[in-house]
């Protein structure tokens, strides 16, 4: 849809500016979109570079162990499969990391990491198995106790207190996580039912 969309609202933007004969307008409009996408790609690109290499330095020093071994309670409960695969187990526990620290780029590698493993405990290749469904559910709805990502955005549009969103942006997330997972729950047990 969004591979329709797009190209439509471009055409009819080029459409528009030759209609209203302001084509100058529209080229000024698409050099400064342009220099401000490149801009603000190589400011996320900065953070997601630290926050990966941060998370691999978490890895290396044993880190995600202790993470897994916090989070493994709430873990075992939500996916009962995963018990005996640690790995699993730590993948999901380090995208949980990331997306707990706001820093949803960064927990994009960890994720694809993640669904790899559970991808093994799945009942058919081109079937997604209930953990990788709620492991997406989670990763989408996921709980920021820190929105890095949004408040850099902020701070880079002339905010002066960009952290200001913190106690919203984790009750709005605890709420919306903590429905997703009822739901998808919900679905599979309906599913099973």
């Amino acid at each position: 849809m969004m591979n329709i969309l797009w190209p439509a609202l471009i055409l009819l933007s080029i459409f528009y500016a030759f209609l209203s004969q302001n084509t100058s307008a529209l080229s000024d409009a698409v050099f400064s979109s342009l220099q401000d996408a490149v801009t603000l790609t190589l400011k996320m690109l900065g953070m997601l570079c630290f926050w990966s290499g941060m998370m691999q330095l978490a890895e290396t020093s044993g880190l995600t162990k202790i993470i897994a071994r916090a989070l493994s309670p709430i873990l075992r409960l939500l996916f009962p499969e995963l018990r005996k695969d640690k790995d699993a187990q730590s993948a999901i526990s380090m995208n949980i990391t990331a997306n707990l620290l706001g820093i949803g780029n960064a927990a994009t590698p960890l994720g694809i990491e993640a669904m790899k493993r559970l991808k093994k405990h799945a009942p058919a290749s081109d079937t997604a198995s209930n953990a990788m469904v709620l492991f997406v559910v989670l990763n989408t709805a996921s709980i920021k106790l820190i929105p890095t990502t949004v408040a850099m955005l902020r701070y880079e549009n002339g905010s002066n207190a960009p952290m200001e969103i913190m106690p919203v942006s984790l009750f709005v997330s605890a709420v919306a996580c903590t429905v997703a997972i009822l739901a998808a729950k919900l679905l599979e047990r309906r599913k099973h039912g």
